[in-house]
């Protein structure tokens, strides 16, 4: 009995304590991203006619797939490792990948529904800054994973090759979403400015629930990069995670721990 305490005590003591703000500045985010992915489609339900893959509603898929997939998605994916501090590292990498990988089906989803519908109304493509931009963070986040994945899950890399890019890995995987929000904020303005024209001058309900949408996004994408930026915030490497990455290294590249 004492044995299962003794041992019970120790697991405990091997957690990583919760910084007391995380959680709070987490929540916040979450209802910000879900308040973000709802008012999109309140927008597009109440102003833009609701969503369909055929007709002229087809283009509306586009906009609701694209802030669900790279922006509500993607900053959920670089959440992960400040969520879970406790998780095998293994499990986290995994799930990280994995709500990527959910995040770039439906923007491409998104993607198929613009171009197939500019396709059948005859509507040029890749002409604007908003599209250029599009395009740009798709490639640089499908470029993004595919790297990620050789080196961080894919077994054959070394402990030093992964320590190298690693801050690389983090500055663009920020980057990219931050680009993502921009990029949203672009097509959004491009949305309200087509429809609206002179009227969007005028403070008329679209406009006014578009320019809040637009801060929501802005303000998402903020708190997503502050629970980022913070240091202490950071996920610590577990006990068993360290000797891990040292025999792993001691194998791979002849390092002796005692040589550190």
């Amino acid at each position: 009995m004492s044995g299962c305490s003794c041992l019970s005590m120790e697991s405990r003591a091997g957690l990583a304590a919760t910084p007391g703000a995380l959680p709070y500045y987490v929540a916040f985010s979450q209802l910000l991203g879900l308040t973000v992915v709802a008012m999109t489609g309140a927008w597009l339900g109440l102003y833009r006619g609701g969503i369909a893959w055929e007709g002229a509603l087809q283009f509306n898929v586009h906009p609701l797939c694209m802030v669900i997939g790279l922006i509500f998605l993607q900053g959920d994916a670089l959440l992960v490792y400040r969520v879970f501090r406790n998780e095998a590292k293994r499990t986290t990498k995994v799930l990280h990948g994995l709500l990527h990988v959910f995040a770039f089906i439906i923007a491409l989803v998104g993607l198929v529904a613009v171009f197939d519908y500019h396709r059948k109304k005859g509507y040029a493509d890749l002409y604007s800054l908003h599209s250029w931009c599009g395009i740009l963070v798709c490639i640089l986040f499908f470029v993004q994973w595919l790297v990620g994945f050789s080196f961080f899950l894919f077994p054959g890399a070394s402990f030093s090759l992964r320590g190298r890019y690693r801050p690389q890995h983090v500055f663009f995987g920020a980057t990219i979403f931050l680009l993502s929000v921009g990029t949203a904020l672009l097509g959004l303005k491009e949305a309200l400015l087509f429809k609206l024209g002179a009227k969007y001058s005028t403070f008329g309900a679209e406009g006014v629930l578009g320019n809040v949408l637009g801060l929501l996004l802005v303000g998402f994408g903020g708190t997503v990069l502050y629970i980022l930026r913070r240091s202490d915030w950071k996920r610590p490497p577990q006990a068993e995670e360290q000797a891990l990455s040292m025999d792993f290294k001691t194998l791979t590249e002849g390092d002796s721990p005692s040589s550190q």
